[in-house]
């Protein structure tokens, strides 16, 4: 089964599951955003389940790969232009945004890489990448999350991406803020900046 096939069955059940237990997470992460943010890109809005931690006024665009998650996402983001698209390749020119928010998405993406440099490529010189999502360290055993990720990959997401290996690949990020969040430190937050070329 494909991502695409996946998350259309799990729209219905999205907000139930994933909405309850990140909402903190969400609003800590988007605290970051300055209140004059500019155009906001959300890589993988998903259902829209980011909209209510938004600072107000700035104009928000919202990616998703699949078309049942948003029009789910329609309900609750109505101030958010939504496209259809795919992280790993964004249908945005470069720098075409201040800040992207990558919330549970390179978890998900066959390929985090591309999803990481995509983030990179579209936003301006200056502008923030919050992340929030699963991670593994470097020299983490996680002997479970490692054997199970091939399976669970195919049908929601991966449990043994390494955000280190990713951010090695895009030397024009570099990391305002790494802080554990979630299940003893599951979770991560991170703030990235975009440096000059």
């Amino acid at each position: 089964m494909g991502l695409r096939q996946a998350y259309t069955l799990f729209a219905p059940l999205y907000d139930a599951l994933v909405g309850p237990a990140f909402g903190e997470a969400r609003r800590k992460s988007l605290a970051h955003l300055p209140p004059s943010a500019g155009k906001i890109l959300i890589s993988g809005i998903g259902t829209g389940l980011d909209a209510p931690y938004l600072p107000a006024g700035p104009l928000c665009v919202g990616v998703d790969l699949t078309a049942a998650m948003l029009k789910r996402a329609r309900r609750r983001a109505s101030a958010i232009d939504l496209v259809q698209g795919d992280a790993q390749k964004l249908p945005f020119g470069d720098q075409s945004f201040d800040h992207v928010v990558l919330h549970l998405i390179l978890a998900v993406v066959p390929d985090p890489n591309a999803a990481l440099r995509e983030a990179a490529r579209v936003v301006q010189t200056g502008g923030l990448i919050l992340i929030f999502d699963k991670f593994l360290r470097r020299d983490q055993r996680a002997p479970l999350r490692r054997l199970a990720s091939p399976w669970l990959g195919r049908i929601a997401t991966h449990t043994d991406r390494v955000f280190e290996d990713m951010l090695a690949g895009v030397p024009s990020l570099a990391v305002i803020e790494d802080r554990a969040d979630r299940v003893n430190g599951y979770f991560r937050r991170i703030s990235l900046k975009r440096l000059p070329d």
